[in-house]
């Protein structure tokens, strides 16, 4: 028998079905069977004389009779003076053996398999006694087929005992025990003491990793997973114990996930009660293997679980309750003192609540806050948060680090933001990584925020370790994708402690483009740098508040009145964004940085360049000479200086590098507004630079950008030679206006958008200039066009016609239009003598027909 190690934390190496918890070995009515049996295989044993018994030996495979009397203490020829009575029982074993031949009745072979298997509970070294008669296992395998229910469940039993042993496992295996195991699952009228016995074989099987891919390549694994919703309480024990078992292997999560054991699993675990003990440890078990996969670790998270690490008991011995002070939320806020304290002393013990008051009430999310650290911190002062035998078992294949338990949310966002505020170092670390790990959607990153855990992992970004360093940040990235925790950030004073570590020079690559992740997201927010003390919008300057909306005007068009909101901020947290320490750094992460962080700088940039001061400082930081490299390398990695070389790089690539143009683009248009960065710059070489990108093939949501920057850029100098402002004008007609125009054609659903767009298209072409055609047929507008044809009508398709028929004066757009189908629907308005019969006849006349 191999028993169950009772754990909390997967194990290294998979378990084995736990064997009945009553070991037998053959008493007086097994012996009572097997006499009646050998009494109808052996009749001469009646004749045998009054008072005298029989002894019977083993000779290889064969039992033989001896007579003794019965008072010479057996001993007779045969007679072994020193067996027991258990070893007497255990000389029976070969006849039984012999009556499970398929040549013997039914009834013997149901007996005798049934008395084998209870004589196999006694442990291993009865299985060996039975395992030594060679071809047992092939007779036992036969028997799950029998009509017997008893026979069918005496054998899957026996094989359940016999699978525990891997030596006689592979055994099994040879002789197609989990064929017929598979098999006997499947039928429709197994009974549950069957179920039970054949799916802890299957348990048994589960073991070996290499028999794992035969249970899922059958058909068996959908079953397996139906009977975690069984009754039988050892039915579900079973199917929980071979998921565990198959889940070790990261093969199969794939089809385990796909079979839906994932929210099954987290039904059982949360299952309080005392007979799902072993289903609750085989479930954890499953879930903490299948969690080591980011994607299944996310759906995991969505069904209210969280993942903690094992830190160890001793890191808990640090843990200090707070003093006795007036109690307040996790998060920090205050609790609002009641405006009637009681009389008896019962104020603080209510947390000065007042029921009548609704405004008091604190959400729930506040309270399941709450709940969770009054849990976590009450474990934690008993010493019982976490044993130290927990997770050994699989300490004994993994490094201590990688530990872990699993919790429902409320407790494992209380226990990280608990172990964060702990002194080992270690276990800081894996805790904040938890955190973003955790981090997966809103609900998850207000529960921190809820929890507490912004103040401190802020706090740790100052920390003396830099695992922890590194961890906090991954952390509060991961978390600032919430507004809310954001607005947590501004408030704790996180923009002054976030730009100190901009400005250190020892700021790793991978954390600065954390933290400059975390000022993109606070600065889109809302949060706007013109509201600071010291600036020049918050000084009562006419000519500055002018300028401030001369900006948002042109930038907004005049519609957007609300795009910026101004919040107050502490003078120190105001002087050190705008230090230009921190504006010299980013200028020069952003000329070194990669397209994706460089997206973001420029952006972080966009924002503090708002403010005229910022915008100075960005001056003085040759910001200028800055983009002009980025715009100049816009085509990056191979393919500087040759923007029309652009569709030569790798998808991801091309999407990357647009993007950081795209900011950066949005930057030097915020800068435009400055006429001390207008002087500083080379406007003419900016204009062809732009140019150059604007005929290059980077997406067309890049280009709306170009163009509304070369446009600026033409209002704020004026131009010589051949660059004029016409020149530029048809670059952007051609290059984003008409790409633009026959993508809304081709991809918008709304008609009225598609009409709209032909008629702009209509307008464009009408002008006459041969660019402008070949420029719509080069974007491919000559299919979408046909089909405004069939769909449209009124101007949308007069102007569709018009635009074809400027298209049909270059023959090399003939085989197009044809093929397109336009033949066929041009005769059809011709024929219908509609309104436009006489454009579409002209255009018929065009075309090769």
């Amino acid at each position: 028998m191999v028993p169950h190690l009772a754990a909390a934390s997967p194990p290294p190496t998979p378990r084995v079905a736990p064997s009945l918890p009553h070991p037998l070995r053959l008493g007086p009515h097994h012996l009572g069977c097997l006499h009646h049996l050998l009494l109808r295989r052996h009749p001469f044993l009646l004749a045998a004389p009054a008072g005298v018994g029989h002894r019977w030996r083993r000779r290889g495979n064969r039992l033989l009779a001896g007579a003794y009397a019965p008072g010479d203490g057996g001993a007779g020829q045969d007679v072994d003076r020193s067996e027991s009575t258990s070893s007497t029982g255990s000389a029976y074993i070969g006849l039984f053996v012999r009556m499970l031949g398929m040549d013997n009745d039914p009834r013997d072979r149901e007996h005798a398999v049934y008395t084998i298997w209870q004589y196999s509970l006694g442990g291993r070294k009865c299985i060996d006694e039975i395992m030594q008669f060679q071809g047992c296992v092939t007779l036992i395998v036969s028997l799950l087929k029998s009509d017997s229910t008893r026979a069918c469940e005496a054998a899957a039993g026996l094989l359940r005992n016999i699978t525990t042993v891997k030596l006689y496992r592979d055994v099994a295996i040879e002789s197609g025990a989990m064929d017929g195991i598979f098999s006997l699952i499947c039928k429709s009228t197994i009974t549950p003491e069957m179920l039970e016995q054949s799916l802890c074989t299957v348990w048994n099987f589960s073991i070996d990793e290499n028999l794992r891919y035969k249970i899922l390549s059958s058909d068996i694994l959908s079953r397996i997973v139906r009977f975690l919703d069984d009754e039988d309480i050892k039915v579900k024990e079973a199917a929980a114990g071979i998921i565990s078992n198959l889940a070790l292997s990261r093969s199969n999560h794939e089809a385990l996930v796909e079979a839906g054991v994932i929210p099954k699993l987290v039904q059982l675990l949360q299952n309080k009660e005392d007979d799902y003990k072993i289903i609750r440890r085989e479930a954890k078990s499953s879930l903490l293997e299948l969690s080591s996969d980011e994607y299944y670790h996310t759906l995991i998270i969505e069904e209210g679980l969280v993942r903690v690490p094992l830190v160890g008991s001793a890191a808990y011995k640090t843990f200090r309750p707070l003093p006795h002070s007036w109690p307040s939320f996790p998060d920090g806020s205050e609790i609002q003192r009641s405006s009637r304290p009681s009389k008896y002393g019962a104020t603080e013990l209510l947390l000065g609540l007042s029921v009548d008051e609704k405004e008091a009430e604190p959400d729930e999310a506040k309270i399941n806050a709450m709940i969770g650290r009054s849990n976590q911190r009450f474990l934690a002062r008993i010493g019982a948060i976490e044993l130290d035998d927990e997770g050994k078992e699989q300490s004994g294949g993994s490094q201590s680090s990688d530990l872990y338990t699993i919790l429902h949310w409320v407790d494992g966002v209380a226990r990280l933001v608990l172990i964060i505020g702990l002194e080992d170092a270690s276990a800081i670390a894996k805790a904040a990584k938890a955190i973003g790990d955790a981090s997966i959607n809103e609900h998850m990153r207000s529960s921190f925020k809820e929890a507490g855990a912004v103040k401190p992992l802020l706090q740790l970004l100052k920390h003396t370790d830099v695992h922890v360093r590194e961890a906090a940040a991954y952390a509060l990235e991961r978390l600032s994708v919430s507004s809310v925790v954001c607005e947590k950030i501004k408030t704790e004073g996180g923009l002054k402690l976030l730009a100190d570590i901009v400005k250190d020079p020892n700021t790793t690559v991978e954390k600065m483009e954390k933290i400059i992740n975390m000022l993109s997201r606070i600065f889109d927010t809302g949060i706007s740098m013109a509201a600071l003390p010291g600036s020049c919008a918050s000084n009562g300057s006419e000519d500055a508040v002018h300028s401030d909306k001369s900006i948002q005007d042109d930038i907004d068009g005049g519609t957007n009145e609300t795009s910026f909101t101004y919040v107050k901020q502490e003078e120190a947290s105001s002087l050190s964004i705008i230090d230009f320490d921190v504006i010299s750094r980013l200028s020069k992460v952003l000329r070194e940085a990669s397209p994706s962080l460089q997206e973001k700088v420029a952006s972080v940039l966009e924002h503090l360049a708002d403010l005229e001061q910022h915008a100075t400082a960005m001056t003085a930081a040759r910001i200028g000479s800055v983009i002009e490299a980025v715009l100049e390398m816009g085509v990056i990695h191979g393919t500087m200086g040759d923007p029309e070389n652009f569709d030569e790089l790798p998808t991801v690539v091309i999407e990357q590098v647009s993007r950081a143009v795209s900011a950066t683009v949005r930057l030097l248009t915020k800068l435009l507004n400055f006429d001390l960065f207008v002087r500083s710059i080379n406007t003419e070489k900016f204009i062809a630079l732009l140019r150059q990108m604007l005929k290059s093939s980077i997406p067309l949501q890049s280009k709306d950008w170009l163009a509304a920057c070369l446009i600026k850029l033409q209002s704020t100098a004026s131009l010589s030679g051949h660059e004029t402002v016409s020149s530029v004008d048809m670059e952007i007609t051609i290059y984003e206006t008409i790409p633009r125009l026959v993508e809304q054609m081709m991809t918008s659903f709304s008609f009225e958008n598609k009409r709209n767009a032909v008629i702009e298209l209509n307008k464009i072409v009408s002008g006459g200039v041969m660019e402008y055609t070949r420029a719509v047929a080069g974007a491919g507008g000559i299919f979408p066009l046909v089909k405004m044809i069939e769909e449209g009508d009124g101007d949308a398709l007069e102007a569709s016609l018009a635009v074809l028929y400027n298209l049909s004066m270059d023959p090399e757009n003939h085989p197009a239009i044809i093929a397109a189908g336009a033949v066929p629907l041009l005769k059809r308005i011709v024929v219908a003598e509609s309104s436009h019969w006489n454009r579409a006849l002209q255009l018929l006349r065009t075309l090769p027909v």
